[in-house]
């Protein structure tokens, strides 16, 4: 079932440099390189049925505020980082996107009956062999 793309507005994103961590020798100590997005969902421009699968999600990244906070520092420039950090947030909306299956209970089969019983009889005389001989 395809779905049409869900566009997150650039407004809606707050990104802020911050400092990375972890080794990088002086880079690190100097360049805020790091970005750090915040996506607040109920304000958001998104369509209302993917804002409640968003906030319905058990994400550790979304607050109890409803924002969703990414922290993007893999790469060595801000700019890489911002992009990073705005793919993984557009991956997040796409996954929220997607309207789950809606279940149809159906019964089993008269055959797949048929096949499980005649599996469990062999089972069980299988295991009644196993036991004590008797004259």
């Amino acid at each position: 079932m395809k779905t049409k793309p869900v566009l997150i507005d650039e407004n809606d994103v707050v990104c802020t440099a911050i400092r990375a961590q972890g080794a990088g020798g002086q880079n690190v100590n100097k360049v805020s390189s790091a970005v750090h997005l915040r996506y607040d969902i109920p304000a958001s421009s998104l369509p209302d049925d993917v804002k409640e699968r968003l906030l319905a999600t058990s994400d550790n990244r979304i607050t109890r505020e409803g924002v969703l906070v990414l922290k993007a520092q893999q790469h060595r420039t801000q700019e890489m980082n911002r992009a990073d950090a705005l793919a993984r947030l557009q991956a997040v909306v796409d996954a929220a996107a997607v309207a789950p299956v809606v279940r149809r209970a159906t019964k089993p089969s008269y055959g797949s009956k048929m096949r499980r019983l005649e599996g469990k009889s062999l089972r069980s005389e299988t295991k009644s062999l196993r036991g004590r001989v008797r004259d």
